[in-house]
């Protein structure tokens, strides 16, 4: 392997070491041939997640000018031309090593341009076609690289496990999404729970939330949940060597909305975290748990929300 893609795998392993701490753990747990391709998706995924999100002293019209011009040189280097970037090698190697589809790439790059242009979303449909492109390809994209012995039948359950994970992000990181001026939990379900935007916005000054937005995070935590159960059948689809790391993850996210349903569904006192004890526990079970063991659900606490 040479110099240039030598390090650009580095560069995308140090983004997912620092900023996506539950993956990371349980990307530990694979093979170590497959940890640097997992790495070069997710260090992917981070660094235009970064020219959205922590550009916001810029004007919208350049933020959206730095997304179009990075989405450019990585459609050049898909087309084989030389890439001058530190970190793009290593998604473009990983991508040709297991032929992913291009049009996951397409469609993430097309919800990262999205944060650019949309606070809020009207209805938990128009909010699933965002996460479409920010969520459920980079299930799709994982699928080849986990590797299974049905990837037909897995390939719902990881769209699945997408939406789970980033619908567990949006409820817990609700007050920083507020400080971007983004609304991830639909307007409907805001108005189904009588809460408006200002609502939220004083409990984030407040530091401290309200009977009716309580009554909305956990309706959105068991939204979530319903979600998680839709993945759980795609866990023993996988390759034995990719079980447990899957395994973990499954249940670090949703140790998150554990963490929030403890809180009383408050997430503007404390952000939800998993503890490193649980965290490592989790790691360690998922080692020992025989291959094909079905996955624990997480336990709905309000009438189950069907999924689409």
């Amino acid at each position: 392997m040479d110099t240039d893609l030598t390090a650009a795998y580095a560069r995308c392993r140090e983004l997912h070491r620092r900023h996506g701490r539950t993956y990371y753990l349980a990307t530990r747990l694979l093979p170590a041939w497959k940890r640097r391709h997992v790495h070069a998706l997710y260090g992917f995924t981070r660094y235009a997640d970064e020219i959205v999100d922590r550009t916001e002293d810029l004007p919208p019209a350049e933020r959206a000018a730095r997304l179009d011009e990075w989405s450019a040189r990585f459609v050049a280097g898909l087309h084989g031309e030389p890439v001058d970037d530190p970190l793009l090698p290593a998604v473009l190697h990983t991508i040709a090593v297991f032929d992913l589809d291009r049009a996951d790439f397409a469609s993430f790059l097309m919800s990262m341009a999205m944060d650019l242009t949309v606070m809020s979303y009207q209805s938990y449909d128009d909010l699933l076609d965002y996460m479409e492109g920010s969520a459920a390809v980079i299930g799709t994209m994982m699928l080849p690289i986990l590797g299974s012995s049905d990837p037909a039948a897995a390939r719902e359950p990881a769209r699945q496990l997408g939406f789970a994970f980033q619908l567990t992000n949006f409820i817990r990181d609700v007050a920083e999404d507020l400080d971007r001026g983004r609304t991830y939990l639909p307007d409907e379900d805001l108005a189904k729970f009588d809460v408006t935007r200002n609502d939220l916005l004083a409990a984030k000054a407040q530091g401290r939330t309200t009977p009716r937005i309580r009554e909305l995070i956990e309706y959105e935590v068991t939204r979530a949940q319903a979600h998680y159960a839709a993945a759980a059948p795609g866990i023993t689809l996988l390759a034995p060597a990719s079980q447990a790391c899957m395994r973990t993850a499954y249940a670090l996210y949703g140790g998150i909305l554990d963490e929030v349903a403890a809180q009383g569904y408050d997430v503007f006192t404390r952000r939800a975290l998993v503890p490193q004890r649980r965290r490592l526990a989790v790691a360690a079970r998922a080692l020992l748990t025989p291959t094909g063991t079905p996955v624990v659900i997480p336990r709905p606490a309000l009438t189950p929300v069907a999924v689409h």
